[in-house]
């Protein structure tokens, strides 16, 4: 029977030390993180997410700043208030809840945030820097929490088959190559890929984020797996579940990840991980 990896206890451990990192830059440099949160609509899922984010933000010490705007807020305005959030020295995290409203264009939005806040990791910037593994970049965060929580149980990466599913910018091509930069050996499968199965049973590590329920069951799994589903799907019964039928994996598996209380809550906490590393990098660019 599959370890079960808790997300809230890792995520607890990482905040009890991004509480200490806060207090630590207040007290040498008078700096308190402040993160900017834009909302755009009424999408209830959102409302959730955000409030999550403000109360995680609340907890470790990190002013948060909300910006509810209407639904029908055009491109323009948003690129407004972006670059206001961008010039105020008080912020060092800028997020913008995705999904937007179809209207708006989403890549200009990201673009306008500076790269030095983009605390999403979402950033053209950032993302090269991952791929090149240079710079000062943000990581993006849920892959981050992931590598976090294979890190939490000693998992050893390197040199492992790692099979990721789901080939999304914010997901898992990532992911793929946060694991290849650790020497794993990545295969990324998607919606296009034929007979799926033949790939996730190779994987030493299997993470899925596909967005489809129940997509993976026991016989896709190799018994001893390491099995991360970063997937989360509400059903018409209005239970919250995974990518991966946990019962049947879990049988199999030699690690797996709950939805929810998995991944999820790392999400959030490496949100507030990468804003304090902002302030302090910003804190050791002024004091120099």
């Amino acid at each position: 029977m599959a370890k079960v990896i808790d997300g809230n206890k890792v995520a607890a451990a990482i905040r009890g030390k991004c509480k200490t990192r806060v207090d630590a830059l207040a007290e040498k440099t008078g700096v308190t993180p402040g993160l900017a949160v834009i909302l755009v609509g009424e999408n209830p899922a959102s409302a959730v997410y955000v409030r999550n984010k403000i109360r995680a933000c609340d907890a470790v010490g990190i002013k948060s700043y909300t910006h509810r705007l209407a639904a029908d807020t055009k491109t323009e305005d948003l690129v407004v208030l972006i670059h206001q959030l961008n010039a105020d020295a008080g912020i060092h995290g800028i997020l913008v809840q995705l999904p937007l409203p179809d209207h708006i264009d989403m890549e200009r939005v990201l673009e306008t945030i500076s790269p030095d806040k983009d605390v999403d990791g979402f950033h053209l910037y950032n993302v090269g820097g991952l791929v090149l593994g240079k710079g000062d970049f943000f990581p993006p965060c849920t892959p981050y929490g992931v590598c976090k929580m294979l890190e939490s149980e000693d998992i050893e990466v390197e040199g492992q088959n790692v099979v990721v599913v789901g080939a999304s910018n914010i997901v898992g091509k990532p992911m793929a190559i946060m694991l290849m930069a650790q020497d794993a050996t990545v295969a990324i499968c998607h919606a296009k890929t034929r007979d799926l199965a033949q790939f996730t049973i190779l994987a030493d590590i299997l993470v899925v984020a596909a967005g489809v329920p129940n997509l993976i069951g026991p016989q896709m799994v190799k018994t001893g797996a390491v099995v991360i589903d970063v997937g989360i799907n509400r059903l018409p019964d209005g239970r919250l579940v995974g990518d991966v039928d946990f019962e049947g994996v879990s049988k199999k598996a030699s690690y797996i990840t709950p939805v929810p209380g998995g991944v999820g809550p790392m999400t959030v906490t490496m949100l507030l991980e990468n804003t304090i590393a902002s302030a302090e990098r910003t804190a050791a660019k002024s004091q120099k």
